[in-house]
């Protein structure tokens, strides 16, 4: 995983000169400063080289589209993404979170509705969730916004991060999909609860992978997931 991002520094991802433009000028005003790519693989090489703050990445690129640039930038870096699309319809929201994706936004779009997701995005991603705790042979450590599995951090979105976190805070407990939805997204947007589905599937994932088997988050039929945990 690549280290800390750059402060405030915002990628573009964007083939439309208007909306990138649009958006650049804008987000200077708030006080970012931005880096433009008008396609994926260009986009690929500046997460790399720039690492941003945070990545606002169009589904429709040349090159190399915004869902399967989110797939390989989640190889490397967990730095918060924003899909923006035109395609409304719940299966490509769903494909874009289960991608690894924090956030979507829909055109058309005013700025001033991007600029305020960005600065929750970054708020959420800073912020302190909990002190630092053990649970099942995962340590969450809210100072550096990560969970680790014995001496390597599991490669988490922030969202991921903080799903995890919250279930890892009451083992055994059972969290309702709409407490976590309203944990996750505090703007209360209409988000189908799907997306916590998608999220928990990838977090299943990183800690198979990882060979955390103490750990497993539980479905509860018709009300939400648990997490438990061997000590």
């Amino acid at each position: 995983m690549i280290g800390r991002p750059a402060t405030g520094l915002v990628l573009i991802v964007e083939d439309d000169a208007k909306i990138a433009d649009m958006l650049a000028n804008y987000l200077h005003v708030h006080g970012h400063t931005t880096h433009i790519c008008n396609n994926g693989l260009a986009a690929l090489q500046a997460i790399r080289a720039h690492n941003p703050a945070l990545v606002l990445l169009d589904l429709m690129l040349p090159g190399m589209d915004g869902l399967a640039v989110c797939r390989e930038v989640r190889n490397f870096s967990a730095v918060p993404i924003i899909m923006v699309t035109a395609r409304v319809d719940e299966v490509d929201r769903l494909l874009g979170l289960d991608t690894g994706a924090d956030d979507y936004i829909c055109k058309p779009f005013s700025p001033r509705e991007v600029v305020t997701r960005i600065k929750a995005l970054l708020r959420r991603a800073q912020g302190h969730l909990a002190d630092s705790a053990r649970t099942g042979g995962l340590l969450v450590s809210a100072e550096r916004q990560a969970i680790d599995w014995k001496t390597t951090a599991l490669p988490l979105t922030p969202v991921e991060y903080r799903l995890l976190a919250m279930l890892l805070s009451r083992p055994g407990h059972v969290f309702p999909r709409s407490k976590l939805l309203d944990h996750l997204h505090h703007d209360l947007r209409d988000v189908s609860d799907r997306a916590v589905d998608s999220h928990v599937k990838n977090i299943r994932r990183k800690l198979e992978q990882a060979g955390a088997t103490q750990v497993a988050i539980t479905s509860v039929y018709g009300v939400g997931y648990r997490l438990e945990a061997e000590h």
